[in-house]
């Protein structure tokens, strides 16, 4: 009941916040990486767009039946489901020596198309298993491939009115696209209209990566999500200052999507706490009116 309480007191600060956002010079959209489970939790905390996993609502592992339930869950829910992550299974390989193009294509086209019909806008494609690629293997070559079959998945993006946005991982994660700058020249070298960059500034921060780096990919950027450094926390909960990087952002005249994500302990009181943080982080540099 205590977290219950906490809960509705920080939606009713966040929701003041966010009205003024929407009112204000900022136009961000804010969303959460989060289970349909905690739809409601989100909805209340001030979130109106939730993040979903791809594997578990639309792989094509799942029968169309299967799919259905959880196609009616996505159109029921409070947040819309905009977009999904965990694109690709570790299992199918889309970087290296071991890539099954044909396999990758056809698994592509069927999440993609289920995508559609959720109304899901975006796929991220971080899928670090996925794209590691053998110690010692030429990361030149790899990329050579990965962009041709960028290019491809861009195709496939574009006929499902879908968009995917690559996401910079890092070091602990995978072996292969492990920053902003190298993230940002895949996507240049895939040119492709439905092929974009998601700026993850958790993974900057773990990197070390500054925010200047931002400032050179504002044609390319679609997305960008966001966490604490030190355990991945919701934005409030160690209280990280983000403003450097949502100042770089602004610089960029970047007005789209920041989703948090990262892991919690006590949903109930970080996800209301998270939304108010964040929205008065990019309240300030966003210069709104108060």
């Amino acid at each position: 009941m205590k977290s219950r309480c906490i809960a509705f007191v920080f939606s009713l600060l966040a929701y003041s916040l966010w009205s003024l956002a929407v009112n204000g010079q900022s136009a961000i959209k804010m969303g959460i990486a989060a289970s349909l489970d905690q739809d409601s939790l989100a909805y209340v905390s001030g979130f109106e767009m939730i993040t979903e996993s791809a594997q578990k609502m639309l792989s094509p592992s799942l029968t169309d039946q299967e799919f259905q339930r959880n196609l009616k869950k996505i159109q029921s829910a409070r947040c819309k489901v905009i977009t999904c992550n965990l694109f690709f299974p570790s299992s199918l390989k889309i970087a290296g020596p071991d890539v099954d193009e044909e396999k990758v294509l056809k698994y592509t086209d069927i999440i993609l198309s289920r995508a559609r019909k959720a109304g899901v806008k975006f796929m991220v494609l971080g899928s670090s298993g996925s794209r590691r690629i053998p110690d010692h293997y030429d990361v030149q070559q790899a990329k050579l491939n990965f962009v041709k079959l960028g290019a491809k998945l861009g195709d496939l993006a574009k006929k499902h009115q879908v968009t995917i946005v690559l996401e910079n991982l890092e070091t602990t994660e995978t072996n292969f696209i492990t920053s902003l700058k190298s993230a940002a020249e895949v996507v240049r070298l895939v040119n492709h209209p439905n092929f974009k960059l998601n700026v993850d500034i958790f993974h900057m921060l773990r990197e070390q990566e500054s925010p200047d780096e931002i400032r050179t990919v504002g044609d390319i950027i679609a997305f960008c999500e966001v966490a604490e450094k030190e355990k991945r926390t919701f934005p409030g909960v160690m209280g990280d200052d983000l403003k450097p990087y949502l100042q770089a952002l602004k610089d960029i005249h970047y007005t789209g999507f920041i989703f948090i994500e990262g892991s919690t302990t006590n949903a109930a009181v970080e996800m209301p706490l998270s939304f108010k943080y964040l929205t008065q982080q990019i309240a300030e540099v966003y210069g709104m009116k108060k």
